[in-house]
C-alpha cells in the first residue's frame, strides 16, 4: 500500500473549494436578477479578498503553492511539452499547462471583481465605487465585467473537461488530492511534500486582506449622492 504525502495546504485547499462555491452564488445571483443584487454585491467582496488573499498566498505559502515554483515560463512549458509521458505525469504541483490556466483565471476574477466596484444595475444597487467613472472610463468598466464574466465560464468548462480527461484517459483523480491535500508516494516523492500549511501565517493574511477589502468598500469608498424617481 502506498504511502501519501501532504502537497496542497489547508489554506490552498480552503481558498479553492470557497472560490467554486463563491463563483456559483454570483453566478445565480445575476441571473435570478435584481431581488437578488445586494447578494450578488457580497459574494463580489467575498471573492475580492479570496483573491486577494490568494494573491499574497502566492509569495508567502507553501511550496507548492508560491508563484515563482510554478510560473508557467516559456523554458517549463518547453520542457514540459517536450518531455516524454511519465515526467509529464510526475508533475507535483501545477504543470506548466495547468499553470496558465491558474493565472488566467486569477487574472479574470480579479478582473471581474474590480470592475464589480464601479457598476451599477441601473435600478436597485450600485458598486461602492460606481460614479467615480465617467463616460468610456465607465462603459470599459461594465463591459470588462461581463466580458471577464464570459471568459470565465469557458475556463471553468475547459477545467472540467481536463479533470474528467485525467480521470478517464490519464486515471489520475484531481479532484481528491484538492480535498485531502494528499498524493499517492507512487505519483510523488517524499521530498516534494510540505511538513505543514503555515496556518498562522496564513491566518495572518487573511485578517489583512480582509482589513484592506472592509477599508475599500466601505470605508474608502466616496459617497455617492441617491437620485429617487417618484
Amino acid at each position: 500500500m502506498h504511502k501519501s504525502y501532504l502537497i496542497w495546504d489547508l489554506p490552498l485547499r480552503l481558498f479553492h473549494w470557497l472560490l467554486v462555491l463563491t463563483f456559483g452564488l454570483l453566478w445565480l445571483t445575476a441571473e435570478l436578477g435584481s431581488e437578488y443584487m445586494q447578494y450578488h454585491m457580497y459574494c463580489g467582496y467575498f471573492m475580492l479578498f479570496l483573491i486577494g488573499f490568494r494573491l499574497v498566498w502566492g509569495f508567502v505559502g507553501t511550496k507548492h503553492a508560491k508563484f515563482i515554483n510554478f510560473f508557467p515560463t516559456f523554458k517549463r512549458i518547453k520542457g514540459y511539452l517536450t518531455s516524454d509521458t511519465n515526467k509529464r505525469n510526475s508533475a507535483v504541483g501545477h504543470n506548466p499547462l495547468g499553470a496558465i490556466m491558474v493565472f488566467v483565471m486569477l487574472a479574470l476574477l480579479l478582473a471581474q471583481a474590480v470592475s464589480g466596484l464601479f457598476i451599477t444595475d441601473d435600478i436597485f444597487t450600485s458598486g461602492p465605487y460606481n460614479g467615480v467613472l465617467e463616460g468610456d472610463w465607465q462603459k470599459l468598466a461594465n463591459r470588462t465585467h461581463d466580458i471577464a464574466f464570459t471568459l470565465l465560464q469557458a475556463c471553468v468548462a475547459l477545467h472540467i473537461v481536463a479533470i474528467v480527461f485525467y480521470k478517464i484517459v490519464k486515471h489520475k483523480d484531481l479532484i481528491r488530492p484538492m480535498l485531502t491535500g494528499k498524493k499517492s508516494s507512487a505519483d510523488v516523492e517524499e521530498g516534494a511534500a510540505i511538513k505543514h500549511s503555515k496556518l498562522l501565517i496564513a491566518l495572518v493574511v487573511a485578517v489583512i486582506v480582509a482589513v484592506f477589502v472592509y477599508w475599500l468598500v466601505v470605508i474608502n469608498a466616496p459617497v455617492i449622492e441617491a437620485y429617487y424617481y417618484y
